[in-house]
């Protein structure tokens, strides 16, 4: 291996090298010429758990003028099934949010499971 890396790093190196001020030119100008929005379910394994977000982000403290967010959600692109996304809770205190995309055939059988669904009941 050149330098004494290991092959992921090899090739972590190569990308960078390779990530220079003509590339990305050419990158822009053929997403302008044929724009395209990626989805995170290209890129990942269809039998993967994926969870996301960080407790480091305040969701809730950016305010523009039209009062507190009432809830945060990741957006289209990063929807695919299996992907959670947590958040710090709106009320704060060491709440959580929780979004869960699943496809509509797991949601129902999640929905249909009464002891799971009991858990979830704040009383």
């Amino acid at each position: 291996m050149a330098h004494g890396l290991g092959w992921a790093a090899l090739r972590l190196h190569e990308g960078v090298i390779n990530h220079d001020d003509k590339a990305i030119k050419e990158k822009v100008e053929s997403w302008i010429r044929s724009p395209v929005i990626d989805k995170l379910s290209q890129f990942v394994d269809p039998n993967l758990v994926h969870v996301g977000s960080s407790p480091r982000f305040d969701m809730y403290g950016c305010e523009f003028g039209l009062g507190k967010a009432v809830a945060a959600r990741s957006g289209c692109t990063n929807k695919v099934d299996g992907k959670i996304t947590m958040y710090p809770g709106r009320e704060g205190g060491g709440s959580m949010g929780v979004e869960v995309c699943l496809l509509p055939e797991y949601m129902k059988n999640i929905e249909c499971d009464e002891e799971f669904m009991s858990a979830l009941l704040i009383n």
